[in-house]
């Protein structure tokens, strides 16, 4: 009976704990003037702060790195390339956007 209990007792606790991770990464981006502006998040609405958003260009080699400030926006240059940018925030999926899908705003 013991058993039980304490295997009843580990998948509550897993179950809990899988419910406070299920949150999972967000961003946005979109174009003003010569920059990229990148809003990193999570669906729980929470920021992501010093964060690092890589800009990758097509060939996979990094273009350029920034850290997400204290409003969770990562600024870039606009490249002379095409490029994707990756917010991996250490979960299984990180965020990517490419370039076609980023607008002025």
């Amino acid at each position: 009976m013991k058993k039980r209990s304490q295997l009843a007792l580990l998948l509550v606790l897993a179950a809990q704990s899988a419910a406070v991770h299920a949150h999972f990464p967000l961003m946005s981006c979109w174009l003003e003037s010569d920059k990229v502006i990148c809003k990193a998040g999570y669906s729980d609405g929470s920021d992501a702060v010093k964060y690092d958003v890589d800009m990758f260009d097509y060939d996979d080699n990094l273009v350029s790195r920034v850290i997400t400030d204290k409003r969770s926006i990562a600024e870039f240059d606009m490249p002379d390339t095409d490029f994707y940018l990756v917010f991996d925030a250490g979960h299984e999926n990180p965020v990517e956007v490419d370039v076609v899908e980023i607008e002025e705003k």
